[in-house]
C-alpha cells in the first residue's frame, strides 16, 4: 500500500527485543516502509515527527516505559491520537489486552506472531483507516461545500441535504426529506428538457446543465446542476447525488457583457453588430411571411458643426435626445440602431413597407426638427433620410445598407431635411460624392481653389465700399464645382477650417496689392466658418494676417452665419468683442434663415446684418417676403446696425429696398462676382465711381 504515488506507507515497530523486531520487519518490509524504536520515549519522538507513521506495532512489556504507558501518551497528544496501534506482545493476559483495547488500540496480537495473520490485520486496519479518512473528507466536503448537495434514493426521494442546500433553497432538511426534488421545480424547465436529462442519467450515469428552480419564498433563479449515479456492485442504482449552485450573478454578468457588446454606450440603442444579427433574422422572417422590410438610414444635418463648435459634451447630449425622439417615433416592433457618430438606422416590416416607412419618415422629420435644449443651449438640427426596401432594393444586408446610404446622400444633395427612396440612378451620385471628398483633400495642395469678389455698394449713390470674397473651385475632372456642393462636404470632412484660413490669407494679400494700386476706400468681407470661430487664438491669427499685409482692422469685415453665431451665443459674443478690439468689422450673414434670439442679437458687437437673398428675391410679389425685409431693416436700424441686402437683381428690388432705407446692396444688378484681375478695371469704371 502507498500513501501517495511511488511512496509506501510507513509503519513504526516498537520493541526492545531485536529478534522480535527482525521477525516483524522481515514480514512487512516488502510492502511498507519501516521505522524502529527500541523503547517508549523513542517511539513517542518518532510518532510526532513530520513523517508520521500510518500504523504503530507496539510491544507491551518494555523496560522503563511499557507499551500501555506509551499508548496512553499517544492518545493524549493531538498529533498522535489518531494513529492506529496494534499491540504485539508475549503477554496474553486478559488484563493487558483489555487495558490496551480500552485505550483505543485497534488490535491485540500475541507472540509468537503468525505472519499471514499479522499481514491481514495490518492490511485491514490500514484500509479501514483510509476509508474512514475518505468518509471524514466526504463529510467535511458535504457540510462545508459552497455548492448545494442533495442525495436521493433509487426512487428519487430526498435522503439528505447539506447546509448550502438549506441556504440556497430556503428549505430546512426536515421539510424536504422523503420528498421528490420536484418540490424545487420552477415551471420554466420544459418536460422535454427533463426527459433529455433523465435519458442522459440512465444511459451514462451523469448529467450536467442549467435549469431554473424556485426558492421557498417563490423567487425563481437559474442554477448549474450536476447529477451522478451511485450504483451497487450488481449495477443497480443505490443513490443519486445532485450538486448545484445559483448562477444568477453569472447570468447577470453574461447578460451585461452581451448588452455592452450589442448596444451603443452613449444612447443605449442597439449597435452595428446587433443590426447585422437582427436584420438577417428580419429578412428571413419577411420572406416567410411574404412581407417587406424597410431600412431607413438617418444622418443629422450639420451635426459636425454643432459638435466642433460646442464640444463633444453638447454633441453627445444632442445625440441622446435624438435617440429618444427616434424611439418615440416608431412602433415597439421597429428596430432603432445607432451606427456611430450621427448616423442612425431604423428597420421596420410591413405588408407595404414603402407606405409605412414614409409615414415614419414624416414623423421623424417633425420630431427631430423641433428645438433641443442641451446643457442650457438651444440647438436645432434636421435629419436627412434614405430608404431602401427589401427585397426590391437588394437581397443582402450589405446591399440594402449601401442603397439606403446612397438615398440618404441624395436627400442631403437635394436640400437636407427630407427623405428619399433609393433609385438605381442615385448610384452615380454616390460615386460623385466619393470623388468630391477625395478631391477636396488634394485641391488646396494643387492650387485648384481661387477667389472671386462681388462689389457691395452704398444704396444712396451706388458707390463701391466693399468686396465680398467668394470661394471657387475648378476641378480638373468635374469642372467648376458650385460652392453649395463642396462647402457642406468640406464641413463634414473637417476641411473647412483650412479652407477658411487660406481664403483669409489670400484675400488680405490681394487687398494689399489693390491698396498699392491706389484703391484705398474699399474693404473686403470674408466668411468665417464655425470651425474657425472655435479655433484657439483666432483673434491673434487674424491680427497676424492683417499685420503681415499692412492692413488696418477696418479693412476687413468678417461674416458669420446667423445659425452658427446662435450655436453658442455667449462664446460668439466673447470672440466678437475681441475681434472688435482690433478694429475688425463684423456682420451676421444669411439673416432670417436661422433661429436668432433677439436678446443675444442685441449683445453681439456687429456693424451689419446681411438680409438673405431668399427674402429679397420675391419682395415685389410676395407680401410675406416684403414684410420680413421691412421688419429686418427696421429692427437693425433700431439697434444701430446697418443692413446689407443680398441678391439684388432688378431695379424694382433696388427701389423697394432704397425706399425702406437699406444701407448697402449687392447683387447682379450692380456686378457679378469677378476674378481678382477684373476688380481694378471695375473700380475704375464710371459705374463704380
Amino acid at each position: 500500500m502507498v500513501d501517495e504515488p511511488g511512496k509506501k506507507l510507513l509503519i513504526l515497530l516498537v520493541d526492545d527485543v531485536p529478534e522480535n523486531i527482525h521477525v516483524l520487519a522481515a514480514a512487512l518490509k516488502a510492502d511498507y516502509r519501516i521505522k524502529i524504536a527500541v523503547n517508549g520515549p523513542a517511539a513517542l519522538d518518532l510518532a510526532q515527527r513530520s513523517d508520521r507513521p500510518e500504523l504503530i506495532l507496539l510491544d507491551v512489556m518494555m523496560p522503563g516505559m511499557n507499551g500501555i504507558e506509551v499508548m496512553r501518551e499517544l492518545r493524549s497528544r493531538p498529533a498522535t491520537k489518531d494513529i492506529p496501534v496494534i499491540f504485539v506482545s508475549a503477554d496474553s493476559s486478559e488484563q493487558s489486552q483489555v487495558a490496551g483495547l480500552d485505550l483505543g488500540a485497534d488490535d491485540y496480537l500475541t507472540k509468537p506472531v503468525v505472519v499471514p495473520v499479522l499481514m491481514a490485520r495490518v492490511r485491514n486496519i490500514l484500509q479501514r483507516k483510509c476509508a474512514e479518512a475518505q468518509l471524514r473528507l466526504a463529510a467535511h466536503v458535504f457540510d462545508h461545500s459552497g455548492e448545494a448537495i442533495m442525495i436521493t434514493d433509487r426512487n428519487n426521494r430526498i435522503l439528505q441535504v447539506n447546509p448550502a442546500f438549506i441556504r440556497l433553497t430556503g428549505y430546512a432538511a426536515s421539510e424536504v426529506r422523503g420528498k421528490s426534488p420536484s418540490i424545487l421545480a420552477s415551471g420554466k424547465t420544459t418536460p422535454d428538457e427533463y426527459r433529455a436529462m433523465w435519458h442522459s442519467i440512465n444511459e451514462t450515469g451523469f448529467w450536467q446543465g442549467e435549469i431554473w428552480d424556485r426558492h421557498k419564498d417563490g423567487c425563481v433563479y437559474p442554477k448549474l446542476l450536476t447529477i451522478s449515479v451511485v450504483r451497487s456492485v450488481s449495477g443497480s442504482v443505490d443513490y443519486y447525488i445532485a450538486s448545484f449552485a445559483d448562477i444568477s450573478a453569472q447570468k447577470a454578468t453574461e447578460e451585461k457583457i452581451r448588452h455592452i457588446a450589442h448596444h451603443d454606450p452613449l444612447t443605449d440603442l442597439p449597435n452595428r453588430l446587433y443590426l447585422q444579427i437582427s436584420l438577417k433574422q428580419t429578412m428571413l422572417l419577411v420572406r416567410r411571411k411574404e412581407e417587406e422590410a424597410a431600412v431607413m438610414f438617418i444622418d443629422l444635418d450639420r451635426f459636425k458643426v454643432i459638435n466642433d463648435s460646442l464640444g463633444h459634451q453638447v454633441g453627445d447630449g444632442l445625440l441622446i435626445e435624438v435617440a429618444h425622439r427616434l424611439k418615440e417615433s416608431v412602433r415597439d416592433s421597429d428596430l432603432v440602431v445607432r451606427l456611430g457618430g450621427d448616423e442612425f438606422v431604423i428597420v421596420l416590416t410591413d405588408k407595404n413597407a414603402a407606405h409605412a416607412s414614409a409615414h415614419v419618415a414624416d414623423k421623424i422629420l417633425t420630431a427631430l426638427s423641433k428645438p433641443y435644449l442641451v446643457n442650457g443651449i438651444n440647438l436645432r438640427t434636421t435629419p436627412s433620410i434614405g430608404i431602401s426596401l427589401y427585397p426590391h432594393d437588394g437581397e443582402t444586408i450589405e446591399l440594402l445598407m449601401k442603397n439606403a446610404d446612397t438615398a440618404m446622400y441624395h436627400a442631403k444633395a437635394v436640400g437636407r431635411n427630407n427623405y428619399q427612396f433609393f433609385r438605381a440612378e442615385m448610384k452615380h451620385l454616390t460615386n460623385d460624392r466619393l470623388l468630391l471628398e477625395h478631391s477636396l483633400h488634394e485641391a488646396l495642395e494643387k492650387g485648384q481653389f481661387y477667389l472671386h469678389y462681388q462689389p457691395q455698394v452704398k444704396s444712396e449713390n451706388d458707390h463701391v465700399i466693399g468686396l465680398e470674397v467668394l470661394l471657387r473651385w475648378e476641378h480638373p475632372v468635374l469642372g467648376n464645382v458650385p460652392p453649395d456642393q463642396f462647402i457642406p462636404v468640406a464641413e463634414e470632412i473637417g476641411l473647412i477650417g483650412r479652407l477658411g484660413e487660406w481664403v483669409l490669407n489670400t484675400a488680405c494679400s490681394q487687398l494689399r496689392d489693390w491698396r498699392s494700386q491706389g484703391f484705398k476706400d474699399v474693404r473686403i468681407a470674408v466668411n468665417l466658418s464655425v470651425q474657425q470661430l472655435r479655433q484657439a487664438h483666432l483673434v491673434e491669427r487674424v491680427a497676424s494676417v492683417l499685420r503681415a499685409n499692412e492692413l488696418a482692422g477696418g479693412d476687413l469685415e468678417l461674416e458669420i452665419t446667423e445659425s452658427a453665431a446662435m450655436l453658442n451665443p455667449e462664446v460668439a459674443i466673447e470672440i466678437f468683442n475681441a475681434l472688435r478690439n482690433i478694429g475688425v468689422e463684423l456682420a451676421i450673414d444669411d439673416f432670417g434663415t436661422g433661429y436668432s434670439s433677439l436678446s443675444y442679437l442685441k449683445l453681439l458687437p456687429i456693424q451689419r446684418l446681411k438680409l438673405d437673398r431668399t427674402f429679397v428675391k420675391d419682395i415685389e410679389t410676395d407680401p410675406n417676403d416684403a414684410a420680413i425685409c421691412s421688419a429686418t431693416i427696421a429692427l437693425a436700424h433700431a439697434l444701430g446696425i446697418e443692413v446689407v441686402a443680398e441678391g439684388v437683381e432688378t431695379e424694382a428690388q433696388r427701389d423697394y429696398l432704397l425706399h425702406r432705407e437699406a444701407d448697402i446692396m449687392q447683387g447682379f444688378l450692380f456686378a457679378k462676382p469677378m476674378p481678382a484681375e477684373a476688380v481694378p478695371v471695375f473700380l475704375n469704371s464710371p459705374r463704380a465711381v
